[in-house]
């Protein structure tokens, strides 16, 4: 069924023509681009790495956009003393080198910097916040005082005293009059389900859940965006999107690098917490959810918060059946020996923490019930990609099934989110001659030579949308707690037990020998990303 329909799109539509939009369809995605509202954006811990590679590249690059405010100010809030001048300075030589486009356009940047000021203060003294008001007031442009966006690019530790003298000030109210305020934090949201319950009350207490925005720079990604658009777009998709069709589903998101420097923060968090509580999970509830009954935010982050909460719930027995952790020891990436992870910096001689996690889950609902997804991350691994694939049900054990056998392949649906972003279906086709000989085939499509378009960062989208007080793709406080509860199972099952020698790696390969035995279970296997070109 799916190939006839494709082979009768492919009569109809002409060769790599791009899809024009007709200019009077209707509908929310029709709206056109939005511009907020005149603001103020303050960001604390302005001295910090963040802000000099991910948050200024961000609103210079939506400046030259012309997708900002018509009137605006950043204000950057940290301990140093500096000038405006001196501060504008660093972040100009900051912007040289992390840009997205280079070389920087001096006149982009003489006008984005005059928007650019500095507050000299340290976040623990309650005499700063009354300074920073005073700095706010005096831009003369009452929204740029009323309509306020706080960026914490602190530890999760110091949100409860940013955001309590934030309130002291008169900067931040649960009852906002005139204007909004608003406030946007970073991951770790805690680091298990007690942990994040604390902090989310902590960043509710002066603040409405509605004022608090929760960033996963992953949702920000274009191509993670696109999986609700390819789904509930694209019908001859949708229908198949099931039990019914889908044999299992694996996502993928691997990493070239190993720990490097951040060893005393992976000893803490491991790879369950880093990137599966966030980064996999998100994936996973876009994939999977079902329709949200409109494209605003609430309606779209109720039905992934559905999803998470549908996930079977694994006792310890399970845990040992269904999850496999690994860590890399010393090997060869890409022409480079790269140390294990025991001899990297800050780390343990004999520490057990993942470096490698990979999950069999079930989703207990109608759509999914008795369907596995598999999800894997690790480090130090072959090549940085990120990719979910759909397989399909094999066909009927007749026909060419039962002459070709396990030749034949079952169809998948890749969706590639990073790098070379696009989109492979794969089926099977008749090698030209004489035999019936069969071989897999792919259709591909490439975000790249489709569109030639600019990707905006994902900051430079969260930012925006933050502005514009759109909090869809911004995690909401149960979608956290819901997370952490499903993590925090795996990881008491894990506690006291040492690694066996089947849940090493080495550096450079695709996993430990454990990971292969998950889905064997099943008569699966693991597809490796591979770039189409």
């Amino acid at each position: 069924m799916l190939i006839e329909i494709l082979v009768t799109l492919a009569h109809r539509l002409p060769v790599n023509e791009s899809f024009i939009p007709d200019k009077d369809a209707g509908g929310p995605l029709a709206e056109g681009r939005k511009i907020p509202e005149a603001c103020s954006i303050v960001i604390f811990g302005a001295s910090g790495d963040l802000t000099a590679r991910k948050l200024i590249p961000a609103l210079y690059h939506l400046h030259k956009e012309k997708q900002m405010p018509p009137d605006y100010r950043i204000i950057g809030f940290a301990r140093r003393e500096k000038t405006d001048g001196s501060w504008r300075q660093e972040l100009r030589q900051a912007l040289d080198h992390f840009s997205r486009t280079k070389p920087v356009d001096d006149q982009v940047w003489q006008d984005f910097s005059g928007h650019i000021y500095y507050c000299q203060g340290d976040i623990t003294e309650a005499a700063a916040y009354p300074k920073l008001e005073k700095q706010l007031a005096g831009f003369g442009n009452p929204l740029l005082r009323q309509n306020l966006l706080f960026y914490l690019a602190t530890l999760p530790s110091q949100f409860g005293e940013v955001i309590e003298q934030l309130h002291r000030a008169a900067l931040l109210d649960k009852d906002c009059e005139h204007g909004w305020q608003r406030i946007v934090v970073e991951k770790p949201f805690g680091h298990d389900l007690d942990s994040a319950r604390r902090l989310n009350a902590e960043l509710t207490r002066y603040a409405n859940e509605q004022q608090v925005f929760r960033i996963d720079h992953y949702l920000g990604k274009e191509t993670v965006q696109n999986i609700l658009m390819f789904r509930f777009s694209n019908s001859i998709f949708e229908r198949l999107w099931n039990r019914d069709s889908v044999d299992h589903v694996q996502v993928t998101v691997s990493e070239e690098l190993g720990v490097g420097e951040r060893g005393g923060y992976y000893e803490e968090a491991g790879a369950l917490r880093d990137m599966v509580q966030n980064h996999l999970l998100q994936v996973l509830s876009l994939v999977a959810m079902e329709p949200p009954v409109s494209l605003e935010a609430e309606p779209i982050r109720d039905e992934k918060v559905k999803l998470l909460k549908s996930l079977r719930t694994m006792t310890a027995a399970d845990v040992a059946r269904q999850v496999v952790r690994g860590q890399y020891f010393a090997g060869i990436v890409n022409g480079q020996q790269r140390p294990g992870y025991r001899q990297e910096p800050k780390v343990k001689s004999d520490s057990n923490v993942e470096t490698y996690a990979a999950l069999k889950l079930f989703i207990d609902n109608w759509r999914w019930s008795g369907v596995p997804f598999y999800l894997r991350t690790g480090k130090n691994m072959p090549s940085s990609a990120s990719e979910v694939r759909i397989q399909f049900r094999p066909t009927p054990h007749v026909l060419f099934a039962a002459q070709c056998g396990p030749r034949l392949d079952p169809n998948a649906l890749t969706l590639r989110l990073q790098p070379n972003e696009g989109i492979s279906l794969r089926f099977n086709g008749k090698v030209p001659g004489t035999s019936l000989a069969v071989r897999p085939v792919r259709m591909h499509f490439s975000y790249d030579s489709e569109f030639g378009a600019y990707t905006p960062e994902a900051y430079e989208r969260l930012l925006l949308e933050a502005m514009l007080g759109d909090a869809t793709l911004f995690i909401r406080r149960d979608e956290v707690e819901t997370a952490w509860q499903f993590v925090d199972t795996i990881r008491k099952a894990w506690e006291g037990k040492p690694l066996s020698n089947r849940e090493f790696y080495a550096a450079g390969t695709w996993g430990p020998v454990a990971a292969d035995d998950l889905l064997a279970q099943n008569g699966h296997g693991w597809r490796e990303p591979s770039v189409v070109k």
